[in-house]
């Protein structure tokens, strides 16, 4: 006879092969409704999941199915992407639930690229995001993104509206001045600008807005830390020593100022010819995952030096966006739901609303 406990505690003693790992399937159950042979099973989850309800779906009924073969069930999935506490005193930024700053510490690893990529990866998987390029000498999302001559407008002059490209919400410095003009400001004046960017941009409904940070940890970083409600931070890096040293220095930066780390993610893992297909660790092998487990933070992938993803921002389409179903992009929506899955340890913040969407329901194969 199927009761509720039992088939929780089923649930409790079952790995599902792409389920975040630091997680527990059952936790997430809301709903279990029997009615004579028949249950409906809800499950609502707190990390865009889009890409792995089918494979999670189907390994689940396969699960229930030989437990309760006389049963017929019927499983609800639902996705309820809600905000995390950031630190006291800071105001929000109005219809942002989670900021996360991607940061590297050093240049050249490849943080934009990311930066893209992930936003893209985290809106495949079934959020609602926005791209935020906070470098101010050096923005390069708008050619990133295949929009580096587009100009945002103001409805209200007070306020801008954020650009579109591949259904991502998008702002940065370069969207508001010539690209050849050369941005020769001091520091807080840097900072006072990326400020009025963050707060005057008129964001719509974002579970996340990622925040692609310059490189170092100076004022731009130090005034994001302390003037922007940022939920979380994601480190790049390459294997390399060099970059392994600078980003232990941007996680010690996140650790002073009280803004949790979510992850590491590994650039140029391995070199990838184009002519043969050949793979081989150029800058090092198994830096990224020291260093998370020297800071004990996850690793949450792994990225390899290809000249497709280089080529594909270079024309404005980013990996993602181009071959969403492509093992590159599928890497990237990996990182997404462990990154978001992470923030999970983190205490809610209701106060910014959430909102269950019904995203698949399933049932039997003989229906």
């Amino acid at each position: 006879m199927l009761e509720q406990e039992t088939l929780f505690e089923l649930l409790r003693n079952t790995t599902f092969e792409n389920f975040p790992s630091n997680l527990k399937l059952v936790d997430f159950v809301k709903q279990v409704d029997i009615d004579g042979k028949s249950a409906v099973v809800l499950i609502q989850l707190p990390f865009p999941c889009e890409g792995i309800v089918e494979s999670l779906s189907s390994e689940l009924m396969a699960v229930i199915e030989k437990s309760w073969p006389e049963y017929q069930f019927q499983i609800k999935i639902r996705q309820n992407l809600v905000a995390y506490e950031t630190k006291a005193g800071v105001a929000p930024i109005s219809k942002v639930k989670n900021i996360i700053a991607v940061a590297s510490g050093k240049g050249g690893v490849g943080k934009s690229t990311t930066s893209v990529n992930l936003a893209l990866a985290l809106q495949k998987e079934g959020a609602k995001v926005g791209i935020l390029d906070a470098d101010i000498y050096g923005p390069s999302v708008p050619i990133m993104l295949g929009i580096p001559d587009a100009k945002p407008e103001s409805k209200d002059k007070k306020t801008i509206e954020p650009l579109e490209a591949h259904s991502l919400k998008a702002m940065s410095i370069g969207f508001l001045v010539d690209e050849k003009q050369a941005m020769v400001w001091r520091g807080p004046m840097a900072s006072s600008a990326l400020q009025q960017i963050v707060r005057d941009t008129q964001w719509q409904d974002l579970d996340y807005l990622i925040i692609d940070l310059p490189p170092g940890t100076g004022d731009i970083q130090l005034t994001m830390a302390q003037k922007i409600p940022v939920t979380a931070a994601v480190i790049v890096t390459t294997p390399q020593d060099l970059a392994l040293a600078d980003a232990k220095k941007a996680i010690a930066m996140f650790e002073k100022v009280k803004i949790p780390v979510m992850g590491v993610i590994e650039n140029m893992s391995t070199h990838i010819c184009s002519e043969c297909g050949h793979q081989e660790p150029i800058f090092g092998d198994g830096g990224g995952q020291n260093l998370a487990e020297e800071y004990k933070i996850d690793l949450l992938g792994q990225l390899p030096l290809t000249m497709s993803i280089r080529k594909n921002l270079d024309d404005g389409m980013p990996s993602v966006a181009l071959d969403p179903e492509g093992t590159i992009a599928q890497t990237y929506r990996l990182i997404a739901r462990k990154l978001a899955a992470n923030l999970t340890v983190l205490g809610k913040d209701f106060s910014k609303g959430s909102q269950a969407i019904d995203i698949a329901t399933w049932k039997p194969k003989s229906e």
